[in-house]
């Protein structure tokens, strides 16, 4: 068994605030090489973030609202298109970069995703390289070899990546319970059929999982004090791009 992972339970913030909570944990880890990290989160208010690569999105998404209130738009630190965070469950881990080539890494990091939601009765695998996903403003409607998708090629998990020298922060939006005329709205297309499995059987199967794929023990910590205090100091203004 290798050493224990931190594990933080699920945060709902915002997502400046949940972008700043893994930046700051990843510059910690760098500095101090302690336990690797996983947690999960969602996001409220609901929001469409960015890839880290991502500088030009259509201007109406600045004029779309969600129960009255506009949409966050937030750059994420990892690569990859625009995400909906509403009715999604997201995940980040932080932890030494493996070795090998960035396929290999994205197979040891997402086969705890595997093997989690095929005990919960769904067989997901990876998705394709296509020229569509340089070609759309929107992660889910294309996949690469990054991503899972179900048996009917329905992407239902994106990850994307932050490589910093030896350190890696992947994160990850697991598609459940989208709003499909707001998702429509955004990227003028269908949202993936919902899946109706609640955020806490998720993150027990994943959690199993999780101790399984990488022969380890999660160690339950939530964030503390003086880590609050780091986080909300931060000047992550970057981040967010648009005001709600």
């Amino acid at each position: 068994m290798t050493d224990s992972w931190r594990y933080i339970p699920l945060i709902e913030a915002s997502g400046q605030l949940q972008m700043s909570i893994d930046l700051y944990l990843l510059e910690n880890y760098r500095m101090s090489q302690g336990s690797s990290i996983l947690r999960f989160y969602t996001w409220s208010p609901v929001a469409i973030s960015l890839g880290r690569h991502q500088y030009q999105y259509p201007q109406y998404w600045q004029e779309i609202y969600y129960q009255g209130c506009h949409l966050d738009i937030i750059k994420r630190p990892t690569g990859g298109r625009a995400v909906l965070h509403q009715g999604d469950l997201c995940y980040s881990l932080i932890t030494l970069s493996p070795v090998g080539s960035f396929r290999q890494g994205y197979m040891k990091f997402c086969q705890f995703l595997l093997e989690g939601w095929d005990a919960l009765g769904v067989e997901l695998t990876y998705g394709k390289d296509i020229n569509s996903y340089v070609e759309s403003s929107g992660c889910f409607g294309s996949s690469t070899t990054a991503d899972l998708v179900d048996h009917l090629g329905i992407k239902r998990i994106g990850n994307a990546q932050l490589r910093r020298k030896n350190v890696i922060l992947q994160q990850g939006s697991m598609s459940l319970n989208t709003d499909e005329y707001l998702y429509r709205s955004i990227f003028q297309q269908e949202a993936p059929k919902p899946i109706q499995i609640t955020n806490e059987a998720i993150i027990s199967s994943l959690e199993i999982a999780f101790n399984k794929c990488f022969q380890t023990q999660l160690v339950k910590q939530s964030l503390q004090p003086e880590e609050w205090d780091h986080i909300l100091s931060r000047n992550d203004d970057k981040l967010h791009i648009v005001n709600s």
